[in-house]
């Protein structure tokens, strides 16, 4: 056991419990704050961890959820403080409280008034940040992929049933309820037996450019934010959303809208298991141009784009990728990030079409059609193709107040077999072949330099433990 992640954990329980607290379950929680989760009449504190972009989305649906659940936006944490008056502004106004703001997430984890997190960090932050929320005794709503990588998943999950905490993983559309009658469709037989599922991510992305090595802004902990990756230079395309595009922090978009649709298509095709073989391949096209000869024509994720500029992303912007089951039953998935055509009946950007033996079906947004053998219009679909409110945060509060794992949508088990799939892929990406997984044991078969994929060197103290 890693001595420094030992004694963090006595640190968090130590500073959970106080001097007259107790310990209710095996976790480190005080009589106090235990009573104020399990009540069913009580409000839940929530603290969200990372506020730009998703985060803001966080913010307002749990400030929309205040009176309705009963809950309360108490901190919000970022490592960019210029990031604090905006989000905090946000809840003032939605919710009409304003919470307490810090850089440092060990605060919040150390305030025993919060009784659950919402993680909307960066990917490789992930696992860190929920496994040393559960030793702190709080429940977890963790932004998808639910893992930088195949072993912190395992990790979160051991954290899970270690700690007998809710986590959540921000699949949302396991709470659609659309998507969810469309999946007890295809369970009930509705397009026969069911041997094919392909995920789509067709976003068409401009070259986000590049930046020499700079100092990070005085309001940024650029060491903080760089957490469990390896010390490098500050550099502005790769922090700030940018970080997507690089393998230290981020998973490209195959673990950005990836996991969304790998978790629809693993679930209509009940796969509640890993795959036995993967194969992914693509590649950066597009980006040709000399740096800094195009302006910028938009802004995505909050940051400027420029064209077909040349950019030192390290993650495919078009990808391919082949599951086999144990079955021979299969899962594809598609990311197509160049000027692309679409699929499906009306066209398919972003989501699912499934393949079964009398007929297909796709799911588009928040709704669904299916096709009959060769007929051109839709023999069963959704009644009505209007945007609801997918309510996976509301779902999150009803079981942490059930205290029932069975009341989640997406529980962090559900969310590590999804998002393993994304690393699956990136993982043969890197490597250039097909791999042979063994999915009882997660690990490749007969081959090192595949399993070293697995997980990662982590920059301490931030180092995800061996036990939780």
């Amino acid at each position: 056991m890693n001595t420094n992640n030992h004694n963090r954990r006595e640190f968090i329980k130590a500073s959970v419990i106080g001097a007259a607290g107790i310990t209710i379950g095996g976790v480190g929680l005080s009589a106090k704050s235990y009573a104020a989760i399990a009540g069913a009449n009580e409000r839940i504190h929530v603290a969200v961890i990372g506020v730009r972009n998703q985060g803001t989305v966080h913010l307002a649906s749990w400030c929309t959820l205040k009176e309705s659940h009963n809950v309360e936006v108490r901190a919000i944490c970022d490592t960019d403080e210029a990031l604090f008056a905006p989000a905090l502004k946000l809840v003032e106004e939605k919710s009409g409280v304003k919470p307490a703001a810090n850089w440092d997430l060990r605060v919040i984890l150390d305030d025993k008034e919060i009784h659950a997190v919402s993680i909307v960090t960066p990917n490789h932050w992930h696992a860190l940040a929920a496994i040393w929320a559960s030793q702190a005794g709080k429940h977890v709503y963790v932004e998808k992929p639910a893992s930088h990588n195949i072993w912190e998943g395992r990790k979160m999950v051991e954290a899970w049933r270690k700690y007998g905490r809710r986590m959540q993983v921000g699949l949302n559309n396991r709470s659609a309820a659309n998507v969810r009658e469309a999946i007890a469709f295809l369970h009930g037989g509705g397009i026969g037996e069911l041997y094919m599922a392909r995920a789509l991510c067709f976003k068409a992305r401009d070259s986000y450019g590049m930046a020499k090595d700079s100092s990070p802004p005085a309001t940024f902990h650029y060491d903080r934010w760089l957490g469990p990756a390896p010390l490098r230079p500050y550099n502005a395309k790769r922090s700030h959303y940018n970080w997507h595009w690089y393998w230290d922090t981020g998973n490209g978009d195959t673990g950005n809208t990836g996991p969304h649709q790998l978790d629809i298509a693993r679930w209509g095709m009940k796969k509640n298991e890993h795959p036995v073989a993967v194969y992914s391949t693509g590649g950066i096209f597009g980006f040709t141009q000399d740096e800094g000869k195009t302006p910028g024509t938009m802004v995505y994720g909050g940051v400027e784009t420029y064209g077909h500029d040349k950019t030192t992303q390290e993650t495919p912007n078009t990808q391919t990728a082949a599951y086999t089951y144990a079955d021979g039953k299969i899962i594809e998935m598609e990311t197509r990030g160049r000027y692309t055509n679409q699929e499906g009946s009306a066209g398919q950007e972003v989501g699912n079409i499934f393949y079964g033996a009398e007929g297909w079906l796709e799911i588009s947004g928040n709704s669904w059609k299916a096709f009959r053998k060769r007929e051109r219009q839709p023999f069963a679909q959704s009644k009505s193709a209007e945007r609801e409110r997918a309510d996976h945060w509301a779902n999150f509060l009803e079981a942490v107040r059930s205290g029932k794992n069975d009341d989640m949508h997406c529980d962090i088990h559900e969310g590590h077999l999804s998002t393993s799939l994304c690393h699956l892929a990136n993982i043969s990406y890197r490597l250039g072949r097909s791999l042979k997984f063994i999915g009882a044991r997660e690990t490749f078969a007969g081959d090192p330099e595949a399993n070293a994929m697995l997980t990662r060197i982590y920059r301490k103290p931030y180092v995800v433990p061996e036990a939780v």
